[in-house]
């Protein structure tokens, strides 16, 4: 390759040498009227030499032997503008001093030749590269008409992208920009042909395949909006990302990615209190358990913006946990990191963590949360969330730790499963502990997380990929969604306003139906519902309800500082008696079966509402 890359540049800056030569002689040759006086013929040809060396030497200051000119833009070609017209001032220079000079209109006219000339072979380079791009376009019919949406540099770097990468598989077709100044125009070869409004019609007119929304700047409503016309037209949804998403990056092409659910939220970004959350994690060993999950894992992501002494990982499955301490080990190499593999059930494992690492701070994440499996599973539940949580909470008390703040679910409220009953105890747990401990316990409570771990978003993606049907339990059922980042940093902002025994309720918006998630999931694909891909009501599943609630009626909600979360009143202070009724449900555990297990949640958790404990009520009085 070396040697393929030194004979390519000589090869080059001989043909430059003969060009500039040309330049000159055409030059003295249009001044003269083809008669050029033997004085400046003889004066040529004594500095031709030396004027040739100014350009090389040019040539090589400005870079332009180290160009790709395939694929060269208008940087690449303003450097080489400027590397003749530099060579031509400091030869005129050389021979006015060294008394060879040329006449002021000779040095004008070869400066330009040498430019044209010297540019215009470059030039030959792209012309032969676009020339091969349309030859393979014209005898591939496999090729996705593709609509922009954005005349700005992001709309026309992609249509350039596009152009230079036949590999892609796109053909830019049209542009529409809500600019009424830009109609008309064009972008690279691509007019503008109309605005948002004239989305459905173009898309039918120009037979698009698919519509990229290449405006990194949008803000979310607007970007809604687009995004609802571009539904209707049954082409499949590209979208460049955000500008903050984009930082340090060259090639968009690579970058744009489909159109999700997340983007159809309209929700704006959070506003944090970075102040507030900097003053109890910076230089604070911080310990995650559930560290590796959806939730664990982009806490630990957050966190480390926020320079922790030491950050802990504690997770029972270490595939996620290896892979998360890869990524931020890269990310961020003089992190203070540890892993630990343990489990939240094993006390005295934890008892060893907390003497060895003595941590500050805690968010607890660790839980098993699939309501199905656990309601056919509900000891596992019962030992997994109830007494993990009361271990990590005792080992907090016990080593004085600052702060412990615990991930909760709307399905705490009023739970009709064995998953939402059992962190409803684990919320009793952390608020009766804060009556008798120096340490300040804390829950956060929220719904449904897009795209986490078994979150019906990444389902519904998988059925469409394999041709249908997407399954849901109900065509009414409802639900609260936040975004796995944005549930994330409220977790955080939340922490920082801990006094202890507070329930926080994340502001979720507005609750989303669960079958127009569906409806837009498959749209977004270019595909039609219940023509392409069919949507099928399976029933509700034990245990499952038709819509979610983020507050008990007897706990109130106050404001905080913060516009998307609020604060619940405590309601439980009693820890010896929950501590006794816990005892009573771990006999049970080892002793009892299913029915016994429900009966004895619905003892500690009165607004336990599972229809199926009126069943169990019944054949465990008889």
């Amino acid at each position: 390759m070396k040697y393929l890359k030194y004979h390519r540049g000589l090869l080059l800056a001989l043909i430059d040498i003969m060009l500039i030569n040309l330049s000159y002689i055409l030059a003295l040759y249009f001044r003269f009227s083809f008669s050029i006086p033997k004085e400046y013929w003889y004066n040529y040809k004594i500095s031709v030499g030396f004027i040739i060396l100014i350009y090389m030497i040019s040539f090589y200051v400005f870079r332009i032997y180290k160009s790709l000119w395939t694929y060269a833009g208008t940087d690449e070609f303003l450097l080489a503008v400027a590397s003749c017209f530099a060579a031509g001032i400091v030869g005129t220079i050389f021979t006015k001093i060294v008394g060879l000079s040329l006449p002021f209109s000779v040095e004008i006219l070869s400066s330009l030749f040498a430019t044209m000339f010297i540019c215009g072979f470059r030039i030959m380079f792209r012309i032969y590269r676009r020339v091969l791009i349309i030859v393979g376009r014209i005898e591939r019919n496999n090729l996705k008409r593709v609509m922009i949406v954005g005349a700005g540099s992001a709309g026309a770097m992609i249509i350039r992208e596009m152009k230079a990468h036949n590999e892609m598989n796109y053909e830019p077709v049209l542009i529409v920009d809500d600019n009424s100044f830009k109609r008309g125009t064009s972008i690279s070869g691509i007019k503008i042909l109309g605005g948002r409004n004239s989305i459905e019609k173009l898309v039918i007119e120009k037979k698009i395949d698919v519509i990229l929304i290449a405006i990194p700047s949008l803000d979310r409503e607007n970007k809604k909006q687009i995004i609802d016309i571009c539904k209707k037209t049954g082409a499949k949804i590209k979208i460049v990302p955000g500008v903050y998403e984009l930082i340090d990056e060259k090639y968009l092409l690579n970058k744009i990615r489909d159109v999700d659910v997340e983007d159809l939220l309209g929700r704006d970004p959070i506003k944090l209190d970075m102040d507030g959350i900097s003053d109890y994690l910076e230089d604070k060993v911080v310990l995650v358990t559930g560290g590796g999950g959806s939730i664990g894992s982009e806490l630990c992501r957050q966190i480390v913006r926020f320079n922790p002494k030491q950050l802990l990982i504690l997770d029972i499955y270490e595939n996620n946990a290896y892979d998360l301490q890869n990524e931020l080990k890269y990310k961020y190499p003089n992190l203070n990191l540890e892993v630990i593999i343990a489990s939240v059930r094993d006390k005295r494992r934890l008892e060893n963590i907390f003497k060895e690492f003595k941590p500050e701070v805690i968010f607890h994440a660790a839980a098993h949360k699939h309501v199905p499996l656990m309601e056919h599973n509900p000891s596992e539940a019962v030992k997994n969330n109830v007494f993990g949580t009361l271990n990590i909470a005792e080992c907090a008390n016990k080593f004085k730790v600052k702060r412990f703040v615990m991930i909760s679910t709307d399905k705490a409220v009023n739970p009709t499963n064995i998953m939402g009953a059992t962190k409803r105890m684990c919320e009793m747990i952390i608020q009766a502990m804060d009556k008798i401990s120096e340490t300040e316990f804390v829950a956060v409570r929220f719904g449904n997380v897009l795209g986490s771990n078994g979150s019906v978003i990444p389902l519904f993606k998988k059925q469409i990929a394999q041709g249908g049907p997407i399954t849901l339990t109900h065509k009414e059922i409802t639900r609260f969604f936040m975004t796995i980042p944005e549930a994330s940093q409220l977790v955080l902002q939340a922490g920082a306003y801990a006094n202890g025994g507070e329930i926080f309720v994340l502001d979720m918006g507005k609750p989303v139906k669960i079958y127009d998630l569906a409806v837009d999931l498959i749209k977004l694909s270019g595909l039609e519902p219940n023509v392409d891909i069919e949507i099928k009501v399976t029933g509700l599943r034990p245990g499952e309800k038709l819509y979610e609630e983020l507050l008990m009626d007897e706990e109130g909600l106050d404001s905080t500082s913060h516009e998307k979360i609020f604060v619940g009143r405590p309601i439980v202070d009693n820890i010896d008696e929950l501590k006794r009724k816990l005892s009573e449900l771990s006999f049970i555990l080892e002793k009892e079966g299913k029915k016994e297990i429900f009966y004895k949640v619905m003892d500690i958790v009165p607004t336990y509402l599972n229809p199926a404990l009126s069943e169990v009520s019944v054949t465990i009085e008889k």
